[in-house]
């Protein structure tokens, strides 16, 4: 079948800078896919890179598609395309198929209540403070960017944060990889008793699986940027994975995987648009149904508000 396929430029700031230990993160960039078939069906997808690298490939991969590919010629693109390109079209083909979507049985599933990014880990004390008004009632489960200051200043911000939290709180410590081994293993020693931490988040960087590994047996450990480094890792690490839909590929692997309740994985945004956002809730939905529910890090707040991020498509598509 030949397909008729758009793609559309789009851009947007967040509404604040996200400090990690490897850089700022300021706004998104990419684009948006629309795919049709001879029935008129649609399929909408997100090319929505995290580097400015990707971004680069993506443009160039995207110069030489042709507006009326046939299947075959989508199914090996996104074989060997950059991850995020590899999502955008995938995402369409799985709607125009109608393994998600409107003609599904369950439609596009509402998320659960997200666990909440904390800007800035000087400012977390102010912002936990605020919310614990708001969420008396349901559990908080709070974010908070680590290795960006000295081992001691660090923990002792955290410490006091403990003492505000309430009892059926959760805390996640994310280091992006900007722990060594002696500095991961302080904090283990520091947190390895603390019942409302979830994990610490990528602790250590890619390049050191083996300390990942060991680390991971004494205290929960999850992974974020070595299943984008090493996919192979989706099948093997046993402990919390970090999925973050658009920067990973072809998202018909991990859709199949959730409707078949494999756990232990904790969807998160990547900073999409409502195209991509709406692919983002319904796995975090499926997620939550199955063996190991937890709240996804859909990051509220961060983007801003407006037609780019409505969950109608079209309105996206019309706003970009």
């Amino acid at each position: 079948m030949v397909y008729k396929i758009q793609f559309k430029k789009f851009s947007f700031a967040l509404t604040r800078k996200l400090r990690t230990s490897q850089g700022y993160i300021k706004e998104k960039q990419g684009w948006l896919v629309c795919l049709k078939n001879k029935y008129r069906d649609y399929g909408w997808g997100e090319i929505a890179p995290f580097t400015f690298t990707e971004l680069q490939q993506c443009e160039s991969y995207l110069e030489k598609i042709s507006n009326k590919p046939t299947r075959q010629e989508l199914e090996d693109g996104i074989k060997i395309w950059p991850n995020a390109l590899s999502f955008g079209v995938g995402a369409a083909l799985a709607e125009i198929d109608s393994e998600i979507g409107h003609k599904t049985i369950e439609g596009w599933l509402p998320p659960p209540d997200s666990a909440v990014l904390i800007s800035s880990i000087d400012s977390s004390k102010k912002e936990v403070n605020l919310l614990k008004s708001q969420y008396k009632k349901n559990p908080l489960t709070i974010k908070i960017k680590v290795a960006l200051q000295a081992f001691e200043k660090e923990k002792d911000l955290i410490n006091e944060i403990l003492n505000l939290l309430p009892l059926n709180s959760h805390i996640r410590l994310d280091a992006n990889g900007g722990w060594n081994r002696l500095e991961a293993g302080k904090w283990m020693n520091f947190l390895k008793e603390e019942p409302r931490l979830e994990w610490l988040e990528q602790p250590l960087s890619v390049d050191d699986p083996e300390g990942l590994l060991n680390l991971s047996k004494k205290i929960h450990v999850a992974l974020d940027e070595s299943l984008i480094n090493d996919p192979s890792l989706r099948d093997s690490w046993k402990d919390w994975q970090i999925r973050r839909p658009l920067l990973e590929g072809d998202p018909r692997f991990l859709l199949a995987d959730l409707k078949q309740g494999i756990g232990y994985k904790m969807i998160s945004t990547a900073f999409e648009t409502g195209i991509g956002r709406r692919w983002i809730n319904h796995l975090s939905a499926l997620q939550q149904i199955g063996p190991t529910p937890t709240a996804p890090g859909l990051a509220p707040g961060w983007c801003p508000h407006g037609p780019l991020f409505s969950l109608n498509p079209e309105i996206v598509w019309n706003a970009a």
